[in-house]
């Protein structure tokens, strides 16, 4: 146990402005407390979300800015308050690391819906000081959280599921669609899109794979283990494929029509948004009117679904598909994340990569 009353200082990757180039930064890491674990980052995933902020997509980030929210660690010291973890585990941390604790959705363990969460980078933590993510040597996190690492996984293959994983595990808990023989539809296969493939199928769901061409048949069919790719601009396909799924998880980043993949869902689907975009999404009534279908969102996941899902992942012998990249490329891996040049999720060796601020 220790006391964590020193400030300390880390080195971290940063943008600066729009442009969203990262480059060494020097930083003091925030105020500690008793209830505080100071971490030592081994690996961190690299979100779509992440390219959103550093190039200012949203209208509201704030410079400079060390990206980064699919964090796993190492525990360097603990506050006095802290008996959950121990110095040398293997902890995660994800997208929050603060709530008020008082409101509905935190009283129901659901800090993730919380109106006063703070995020993991590109928000103020309670002290002042600005938060700052996981593209960096350390963090300093609040116990509540952080989750252990199960043992037998991966530590670098466990940084996807930080964000990706839980974001598609929670909604298909919270709508009861955990039950084997559903028919599900995954729109996009990208970082979030992986994960959905996987953890539908472990659930011992029918899955379609839904893409704008057929590049990544063979891969969604042969590697991921989908029973159905369905190419969104065959209509003939399309057709063929109504009134067919029992949900459809949304993945897609950008602007894209709703109503060819409404008329998918079967009397009472749902179309479960999971893509930050930034323009207005459009539909026409009937589409939803004619079949009580639901167009309905999710966001991450709550620190009780994020520890359930990585059991879970245990439990099914479950596996990431990452690519493994040094901090010195992470620039470029934001300009092929951009340009979708990427199976499924990057991840960053922070512990193995050398870090100097210029």
């Amino acid at each position: 146990m220790g006391s964590l009353e020193a400030e300390r200082t880390t080195v971290g990757l940063a943008a600066r402005d729009p442009s969203g180039i990262l480059s060494p930064y020097t930083y003091n890491l925030r105020n500690t407390g008793p209830d505080d674990v100071y971490i030592k980052v081994h690996y961190c995933g690299i979100c779509h979300s992440d390219l959103h902020q550093i190039k200012n997509d949203l209208g509201m980030s704030n410079y400079p800015m060390v990206p980064g929210h699919e964090v796993v660690g190492e525990v360097l010291e603990v506050g006095s308050n802290v008996s959950r973890f121990r110095v040398g585990e293997l902890v995660g941390v994800g997208l929050l690391v603060g709530c008020c604790k008082n409101c509905q959705p935190c009283q129901q363990d659901i800090e993730n819906y919380c109106s006063k969460k703070i995020w993991s980078y590109n928000d103020v933590y309670v002290d002042g000081k600005p938060t700052q993510g996981g593209f960096a040597e350390t963090m300093i996190v609040e116990q509540k959280f952080v989750v252990k690492i199960p043992e037998g996984l991966a530590p670098e293959q466990v940084a996807p599921l930080l964000c990706a994983g839980v974001t598609v595990y929670s909604p298909l808990v919270h709508f009861g669609l955990k039950e084997s023989g559903l028919r599900g539809g995954i729109l996009g296969l990208g970082g979030v899109g992986h994960m959905g493939v996987k953890i539908a199928k472990a659930l011992g769901h029918h899955v379609t794979v839904i893409s704008s061409s057929d590049k990544k048949k063979q891969e969604a069919l042969e590697h991921l283990g989908a029973d159905q790719y369905l190419v969104s601009s065959d209509a003939t396909a399309m057709q063929e494929a109504a009134d067919s799924l029992d949900y459809i998880i949304d993945t897609v980043p950008v602007g894209h029509p709703l109503e060819p993949y409404l008329s998918l869902l079967k009397l009472d689907g749902k179309l479960i948004l999971m893509g930050v975009i930034n323009t207005p999404l459009q539909f026409v009534s009937p589409m939803v009117m004619l079949g009580r279908k639901s167009i309905t969102g999710s966001f991450i996941g709550s620190m009780k679904e994020t520890e359930e899902m990585l059991e879970f992942w245990k439990e099914k012998g479950l596996s990431s598909m990452i690519e493994m990249v040094n901090m010195d490329y992470i620039n470029k891996a934001f300009e092929r994340l951009e340009k979708n040049d990427v199976r499924y999720r990057f991840v960053v060796d922070v512990k193995g990569s050398k870090l100097v601020d210029q």
